[in-house]
């Protein structure tokens, strides 16, 4: 390094302390860390936060600066979804404001250019929750040794990581500042980064260097010589578990850190002292000391909810357990609020268009038989029947939360016609019998077997309505529930007819995020599994697609994966958004469904309205459950 670095350096690192410096005065000592602090097992919170933390705003109609301290008490269906304090927390590279912009988190800014070349610069001072700084180094490790190690990731990086099979040149260009670039742009990398299961594309190297046959003399000799009881990569990857949350022992950078190690009935996260948000008070955030989440049979959960045992639940909670939950609120001091739900639809119809009786594939592959099927379906009845009025009665599509809805995609071929839905029967040739029930072009019975998952009362409550005016128009409805491994391989066989699924995952997507859940990509899509197959193995199995408005919903997402103009992927997403509402490829009924919110009452900065939604959103995380606080 030459001199005039070596004064460049200095004078920089000269600003920052004074900045920091000025910063610190105030700073408010966490209460439940003090006496650490003064025993000088933890530096003060001048020195545990970064340089320049992330200041969190509040103060607006729905929040307010808090106090620290507490336990927040959740609930949980199976051991593993102690992984959820990784989706709550929602600390990440970049994440989702409530406008659904994608804004600085972990890092401190980024920069985007042509769409394929991005660089992050990290908040100077930032550490992982043990206290060992979080650099550059961090990326450099998980792209070199561990996705870029075939005993680690024998299929190599992840495939959000390339672009048409192309992986990103990778490079660290200080001590805090990374980039990644492809020769094509990558429109879709930032939003899996803010994922609620994120693109984690760093690793705490310092922690599993020891567990590293390139860094662990130790590791190296005993997998040369034959002498470990497991591959050195079976321990690597076992304990690398960002995600999974199951690892006490590894650093983390979200809010709370999991003290438990599994097997467990109970779970306890206590706050990372080295998090990197704050509030405009100087206090650091989390507010709540500790999380527990402890495992219930989910059956149960909302029966314990009612009787007071959760401080803050969604999760297991159904809209049929609302007035159950309202009745106990005033016993066991508590409210119960309605958070819309974030899909495309709460129930949808899935016709398989690659269901291997050849009759049967040639009716669900006419549009008109999809858009009668749509007619014939008396939505309001079903929104007032089941839900109390208070869904939507719409297709499976965006929601009005998006920038991109708009009304047409929610109603068109979506409004009760009986009269147009015979009209369209007539028009393909399926006549009535002497019984009134219509018949196939080869004779049989119309009668259409909906296969489910068999889970819970809902499903076969609204197709006994969709049953009533089926039935109206010459269609018998019979319903097939199994388990849901069965009901899956059923249709990915090509054995079931029709099946009941949610529909869109992400109802409240942006321009900026992919539309690949409108275009054949995966075998779990139910209405065209061996589409999504084929486009999943490379056209090793599968079937090629055969149906022209699904090949242009393909070609139009290859676009979008290859335009770095926001105006063009904007106009993609509608185009496709519109072939869906023409084509009627899944058969929404009503979206919006309230999501009931159990809050404790003295727990504060809850919102009382909300979308509660997996990807983006992260449940609450995207509601920063951090600035959350008991009064």
């Amino acid at each position: 390094m030459t001199l005039r670095r070596v004064a460049l350096a200095a004078a920089a690192v000269a600003l920052w302390s004074l900045a920091r410096a000025a910063f610190s005065a105030e700073y408010v000592e966490t209460p439940m860390l003090k006496d650490d602090v003064e025993a000088g097992k933890l530096p003060p919170v001048s020195q545990r936060v970064p340089w320049a933390p992330l200041v969190v705003g509040l103060g607006g109609a729905s929040t307010a600066p808090g106090r620290q301290g507490g336990t927040l008490n959740m609930l949980i269906g199976r051991a593993r979804d102690v992984r959820m304090l990784v989706v709550y927390g929602y600390a990440r590279l970049v994440g989702y404001d409530r406008s659904l912009a994608i804004v600085p988190d972990i890092v401190e800014s980024f920069e985007v250019r042509e769409g394929r070349e991005f660089t992050f610069r990290l908040r100077k001072g930032h550490k992982w929750s043990d206290g060992h700084p979080f650099t550059a180094e961090d990326f450099r490790y998980y792209w070199e040794d561990v996705a870029g190690n075939r005993e680690l990731s024998p299929t190599g990086p992840p495939r959000d990581l390339l672009v048409e099979g192309e992986a990103p040149q990778f490079e660290v260009l200080d001590l805090t500042t990374v980039r990644y670039t492809w020769s094509k742009p990558n429109p879709d990398f930032l939003a899996n980064l803010a994922g609620a299961s994120s693109l984690f594309i760093y690793r705490p190297a310092h922690y599993l260097r020891r567990f590293h046959k390139k860094y662990a003399k130790q590791v190296a000799e005993a997998d040369a010589k034959g002498t470990a009881k497991r591959k050195w990569s079976q321990v690597h990857n076992r304990l690398d578990n960002l995600y999974q949350f199951d690892n006490p022992d590894l650093p983390t950078l979200q809010p709370w850190m999991n003290t438990t190690r599994p097997p467990a009935d109970r779970f306890v996260a206590l706050r990372n002292p080295f998090f990197h948000r704050v509030d405009a008070n100087g206090r650091q955030l989390p507010y709540i000391d500790r999380v527990v989440l402890a495992v219930a049979d989910s059956k149960l959960i909302p029966a314990k909810t009612g009787a007071g045992e959760a401080d803050l639940q969604a999760r297991e909670l159904q809209f049929n357990n609302y007035t159950f939950l309202k009745q106990n609120e005033k016993r066991n001091n508590f409210r119960t609020l309605l958070w819309r739900t974030g899909t495309g639809s709460q129930f949808a119809l899935y016709p398989n268009l690659n269901v291997n009786d050849p009759v049967w594939r040639k009716l669900l592959r006419d549009v008109r038989f999809r858009r009668a099927l749509s007619l014939a379906i008396d939505r309001s009845l079903v929104n007032h029947v089941v839900y109390f009025g208070l869904g939507t009665e719409a297709n499976n599509t965006v929601l009005p939360e998006s920038p991109l809805f708009r009304e047409r995609y929610q109603k068109r071929w979506a409004t009760y016609d009986r009269k147009a839905a015979n009209r369209l029967l007539d028009e393909i040739g399926l006549k009535r019998g002497g019984d009134g029930v219509r018949r196939l072009p080869d004779g049989r019975p119309l009668e259409i077997i909906v296969e489910t998952a068999g889970e819970g009362t809902e499903q076969s409550d609204i197709l006994e309505l969709v049953r009533e005016t089926w039935r109206e128009v010459g269609i018998m409805l019979f319903t097939k529930p199994s388990q849901r491994e069965n009901f899956r391989q059923r249709i990915f066989s090509g054995e079931t007819v029709m099946s009941v699924w949610g529909g869109l995952e992400n109802g409240i997507p942006t321009a900026d995020m992919s539309p690949e859940m409108l275009a054949p990509t995966s075998q779990q899509q139910l209405q065209w599994p061996k589409f999504g197959q084929f486009v999943e193995t490379g056209g090793k199995s599968g079937e090629r697609v055969d149906i022209p408005e699904v090949r242009e919903l393909a070609r139009l997402l290859v676009t979008w994966y290859r335009s770095a103009e926001r105006a063009e992927r904007d106009q993609i997403w509608h185009r496709m958004l519109d072939i869906h509402a023409e084509q009627q490829f899944v058969i929404g009924v009503v979206c919006g469904v309230p999501q009931p919110v159990v809050v404790r009452n003295s727990l504060m900065n809850v919102p009382e309205r909300g979308v509660y939604n997996w990807n983006p959103g992260a449940f609450f995380g995207m509601y920063r459950p951090d600035t959350f606080w008991f009064k």
